[in-house]
């Protein structure tokens, strides 16, 4: 049951500090800013519905995808790790993350932000999938998987919710609150990028040494 707490823990503080509910709040008034309620409403639902979409097609599918490229989840979690870091040091310096801010410059193109660049990559970006494909890997059980989606599901309705009442947020927080929160989140991502970088190269070094 602790490992199961543990792991629970673990996927939802990793999957919420990656999606970074507060962080898409700033692109997603800007993006809706000329549409009515209603329509602003109906883009953060699909946004959402994509995200979920797209996390739960790594999660399952990306075991194949590793397999049929001959990459370790050992190496993954490396890379993922490092990603973790960068987002979270951008995260620390209050700055949107450089893996999402790609996509910033390209808003306003005449498509429909829904899906790019809402649901793809500012909910759903490298790091979430990341994380998707890890933790599915990590989780040996039936119990375990549920407890992921779970918490992919859980952290993806409080982002609706943040989006849906984002004008709100913003007024309460302010620019300094939004900071002083994304500074806090970006700590945490930092902390896991690491966890997940020396778990990755263990099994590296144990081999180098010949110890099993």
């Amino acid at each position: 049951m602790d490992n199961l707490f543990d792991f629970g823990l673990l996927a939802f503080t990793s999957v919420f500090t990656m999606v970074n509910p507060i962080g898409v709040i700033p692109l997603y008034t800007a993006l809706t800013s000329d549409y009515d309620v209603r329509q602003s409403r109906r883009i953060a639902v699909r946004a959402i519905i994509t995200a979920f979409i797209t996390m739960m097609l790594f999660a399952f599918g990306g075991k194949f995808i590793l397999e049929f490229f001959h990459i370790s989840i050992n190496s993954l979690r490396i890379v993922g790790g490092i990603i973790f870091f960068i987002a979270g040091y951008d995260m620390l310096q209050a700055q949107v993350t450089r893996t999402k801010a790609e996509d910033e410059n390209d808003s306003y193109v005449n498509h429909d932000i829904a899906i790019t660049p809402l649901g793809i990559p500012m909910i759903c970006g490298p790091g979430s999938i990341t994380i998707s494909i890890v933790l599915m890997s990590d989780a040996e059980f039936m119990i375990q998987k549920a407890v992921l989606i779970s918490s992919i599901i859980i952290v993806l309705l409080i982002t609706l919710v943040f989006l849906l009442s984002a004008k709100k947020i913003i007024g309460f927080l302010g620019e300094s609150g939004s900071k002083v929160l994304t500074r806090i989140m970006g700590l945490i991502v930092m902390v896991i990028a690491v966890e997940f970088i020396f778990s990755g190269l263990k099994p590296f070094v144990q081999d180098m040494l010949g110890i099993n």
